[in-house]
């Protein structure tokens, strides 16, 4: 089994790949989408945590910035109907900490905002989770009043999915938005800022 890959990043693709060269070896690896965005130049040197799939017919190797990530992937992995592709698509939109807290405060409006995952989903996935991901220090700091702050931009994140907005467009709309207030203030603050962009 490879759990870590650190060498020279041959080609980059679009669709969430890296080729590394590690010793003259070329691996091909599956990276989520933030780990694309912040990957360095081809010619440079890169390090990942690795998670490697056996299916019947493949070898797939899946590569994270962080242990964390990885374990987070791993951990989605276990849960019931849960495959690669969705388990990278929720990691490529949460992070670990995120996952963590959205499971803990069984914040389904966060985990709807994943493509694919439905609220029956999002309900299972913090069934599953809840003993998979041990990040007590975060149980800690979970706290009432800070998952009272989060239930509106939760609401605000799920109406904007609903829509059809993507992932980063949404994370971008929230993070200029209010921190605090109506939910339906928020989300016209959060409109008014996608139609600026678009």
């Amino acid at each position: 089994m490879i759990g870590w890959l650190r060498g020279v990043v041959l080609a980059r693709g679009t669709d969430g790949e890296v080729l590394l060269d590690v010793g003259g070896v070329g691996y091909r690896v599956t990276v989520p989408t933030t780990t694309v965005v912040s990957m360095p130049e081809a010619g440079a040197e890169m390090s990942l945590h690795v998670h490697t799939h056996v299916r019947e017919d493949a070898i797939v190797l899946y590569g994270f910035a962080t242990a964390d990530q990885r374990r987070s992937f791993e951990a989605l992995l276990a849960a019931h109907g849960v495959g690669p592709s969705l388990a990278l698509a929720i990691v490529s939109t949460l992070s670990a900490e995120d996952l963590a807290r959205a499971v803990m405060a069984e914040d389904l409006g966060t985990l709807c905002a994943v493509p694919g995952v439905g609220r029956k989903t999002a309900a299972r996935l913090v069934l599953d989770l809840r003993s998979k991901l041990e990040l007590p220090e975060i149980a800690l700091s979970a706290t009432p009043s800070a998952e009272a702050r989060r239930e509106p931009r939760s609401e605000v994140r799920a109406a904007l999915a609903e829509l059809g907005y993507g992932p980063d467009e949404i994370r971008r709309a929230l993070d200029t938005s209010p921190a605090d207030g109506e939910v339906e203030e928020m989300l016209r603050a959060a409109l008014r800022e996608l139609a600026g962009a678009r």
